[in-house]
């Protein structure tokens, strides 16, 4: 694939390298690959918490802290990426390049062993976690998923996920349930974490300016683990079928009603259709530009913000609005009218121009920043796809009206879940 390089450095775990001189930081990212379900999800979420408590070398949070200072400030963060129904468990480290410092052993190699530690060599006590730290851990994931509460436009889109696909395991919260949290201790997170890291495909980026040769060389030495199989990249299921649009009212005390749509596209990364889509959902709630945020926001004020969404890898698009909540049939009259719009071909040259150009400046923006890049060819690892940025741009500029119109005939409307004080 063009913008990275590939090493297979040992069964179930690869070097993804890219190579840029664009940033003054080397990144260093390790992403565990899971299949997203019910029995595993909140131990999932749980592990990389505890992990990041502590290791053989560095026992406590602020011995990690104190040696991420010593590398010159060096940046460390983890936890939970729901890809479709694939769930990863990422640690991320930023460091300064070694251009720019004076060091024996390069900054790199010392994050890389740091990531290790980390990692592979979890602080272990009596063949379990350190009960303190995990007891600290599920509170504080507890409070996590509880807290979604809070944004309501976020659980308003994961509440219309989750009726959208209650038998499927995309609709499972990427970050598990309390009741399943009630039921783990540190014996049980362990021996779960033994089998995640001999069972499950690893993912390593680096990206910044090295040589290649070094980089592997780095990688091999350090990451020499043996996996008890084969690990396969988790799938997710594209649901086809329709039945009955699912109508889902939930109270609840808010001052703005919150609805969200949720469509099946049927459409998968790999398709070619897959391209003509991310025009159509531009054109639809994609922006500032889009038929949803000028009509339903702007001429008729019936939204205090709205927006459709692509998930690629389930084949989903939701479309999320804040209205008043007596505004209920109009706002959901009014989305419905401009998705038979497009579906009729009224699309201007000007809403088709700018939605191309908007695109084609999102996916330049990705490389702005080192862990977009990353997140971006993560995303085609997992959706199956091999697209880089220009191929992706070639591909979107390519597209016509009358690609859009055909991907529309399919796209069917599922789910209306509406967060309100009162049923509409």
């Amino acid at each position: 694939m063009g913008g990275f390089n590939k090493t297979n450095i040992t069964k179930g775990i690869h070097l993804y390298y890219i190579p840029t001189d664009k940033f003054k930081t080397f990144t260093v990212s390790i992403y565990i690959h899971q299949p997203l379900n019910k029995e595993n999800a909140t131990k999932n979420a749980l592990l990389p918490q505890v992990l990041k408590r502590g290791s053989i070398d560095f026992p406590t949070s602020q011995d990690i802290a104190r040696y991420l200072e010593e590398l010159y400030g060096a940046v460390f963060d983890c936890g939970i990426v729901k890809k479709g129904e694939n769930q990863i468990i990422r640690f991320n480290f930023e460091t300064i390049e070694d251009t720019y410092v004076d060091q024996g052993e390069g900054l790199l190699q010392k994050t890389m062993k740091l990531a290790k530690q980390i990692v592979f060599e979890p602080l272990i006590e009596n063949e379990r976690f350190k009960k303190e730290y995990v007891e600290q851990e599920k509170q504080n994931l507890k409070n996590q998923i509880e807290g979604l509460i809070n944004n309501k436009m976020s659980y308003a889109v994961e509440r219309c996920y989750q009726e959208m696909c209650s038998n499927e395991n995309f609709g499972i919260y990427e970050l598990g349930s309390v009741e399943d949290l009630n039921t783990i201790d540190e014996k049980i997170l362990y021996e779960h974490y033994l089998t995640v890291i001999h069972n499950s495909p690893i993912d390593i980026f680096v990206t910044g300016s090295i040589s290649e040769d070094k980089v592997k060389q780095m990688v091999q030495n350090l990451f020499h683990i043996t996996m008890d199989s084969n690990p396969v990249y988790p799938t997710t299921e594209i649901v086809s079928q329709v039945g009955e649009v699912k109508k889902v009212y939930e109270p609840m005390k808010v001052a703005q009603g919150k609805l969200s749509l949720g469509f099946r596209t049927k459409i998968a990364p790999t398709d070619k259709e897959y391209y003509p889509l991310v025009i159509f959902n531009g054109l639809f709630g994609g922006g500032p530009h889009s038929k949803l945020f000028n009509n339903v926001r702007e001429k008729l004020s019936l939204a205090y913000y709205v927006f459709s969404r692509l998930e690629k890898f389930k084949g989903l698009m939701v479309v999320s609005s804040g209205i008043e909540p007596e505004n209920y049939q109009k706002a959901f009259d009014e989305i419905m009218f401009q998705f038979e719009e497009i579906k009729k071909g009224n699309i201007t040259d000007a809403e088709f121009d700018a939605t191309i150009n908007s695109a084609v400046n999102s996916i330049r923006s990705l490389a702005d920043t080192a862990f977009y890049m990353e997140d971006y060819y993560l995303s085609q690892l997992v959706g199956g796809t091999n697209d880089d940025f220009e191929d992706l741009i070639s591909k979107l500029c390519s597209v016509t009206k009358e690609d859009v119109v055909a991907v529309a005939q399919n796209i069917q409307l599922d789910t209306v879940y509406f967060l309100s004080n009162k049923e509409a």
